[in-house]
């Protein structure tokens, strides 16, 4: 069997972006709106650093607004609440994005909970989480997003395709699995207490790994022809004082099985931070009455 089709995420990625700047290139002529999106950044880590500045970057290059808001490690709860409640209150401001992870002085929860779900383009309010499990229009995480717009562009109509998904978290597994039943998809969710879950995984025609384990899916658990998507981003040592990045789903044996899988890295990664754009842009059609382009 030859090897699968490898899925370009930074390609498609890259795609997606340029409509999102055709979207609001629209917005401003038609209707003389400028979707804006707020970063709130609390502390120095360093790879929050570069991904904020990657976001920034991507949102002007969109012709979007972008605000970074940078608080000290050392900011107290009440602060980063009150920065997140004056975005709020700014109608400049149509998406916000609390970046993860934060200093342990402050409760993600209450600070994710304090965004106003209309603004909430992360996808991880409680509120948003609700309207997407009962079919509501909803702000939905951006990599589980990402997801399914590869596997739509891969496997066309998704309606009857037989789903994994391997992982249960609030930020994949679950949203995921809700965007695969609204395209109509038979889904399984599979998690550690999952029996015999490599046989569960062959049965899968499109199979989404989100489990943070390295290369934890071998490919005698793929079914031949399926369609891989690899969430996971792990780091794991390559000798010599040197480490790799790799996937949850081991690759090398995967591809041999596949009939198309998403290379890590490369894959779902660049669609996380286009999905993001996306979410803002229907966020400020939303709140503003109008249809939200094509995208």
């Amino acid at each position: 069997m030859s090897e699968a089709t490898l899925i370009d995420g930074k390609a498609f990625a890259q795609s997606l972006r340029q409509r999102i700047g055709a979207a609001v290139a629209t917005l401003k002529s038609d209707h003389g709106l400028t979707p804006g999106l707020a970063v709130v950044l609390v502390g120095e880590d360093p790879a929050s650093q570069v991904y904020v500045r990657n976001k920034g970057k991507q949102t002007l290059e969109a012709g979007m607004n972008s605000w970074e808001h940078r608080m000290p490690a050392t900011a107290s709860e009440d602060e980063v609440l009150a920065q997140v409640r004056a975005l709020n209150e700014d109608p400049a401001v149509h998406g916000i994005l609390v970046q993860l992870p934060l200093p342990d002085q402050i409760d993600a929860n209450k600070v994710i909970d304090t965004i106003d779900p209309d603004k909430d383009v992360d996808g991880f309010h409680v509120i948003n989480s609700g309207r997407l499990a009962t079919g509501q229009p909803s702000l939905v995480a951006c990599t589980p997003v990402g997801c399914v717009l590869l596997a739509k562009d891969m496997l066309g109509d998704l309606s009857g395709v037989e789903a994994v998904v391997v992982g249960r978290s609030n930020i994949v597994g679950k949203p995921v699995a809700q965007l695969l039943l609204q395209e109509n998809c038979t889904v399984t969710i599979c998690h550690s207490r999952t029996k015999d879950l490599p046989e569960v995984c062959r049965r899968a025609d499109l199979l989404i790994a989100a489990v943070g384990r390295p290369e934890m899916v071998k490919g005698d658990w793929v079914k031949p022809g399926a369609c891989v998507i690899d969430v996971g981003i792990n780091r794991i040592d390559a000798g010599d004082g040197k480490t790799r990045l790799v996937g949850d789903v081991d690759f090398a044996s995967a591809a041999k099985v596949a009939g198309s899988i998403t290379p890590v890295p490369g894959g779902v990664g660049p669609m996380t931070i286009a999905c993001l754009l996306r979410n803002t842009v229907q966020a400020a059609c939303a709140v503003n009455g109008i249809s939200s382009p094509e995208m």
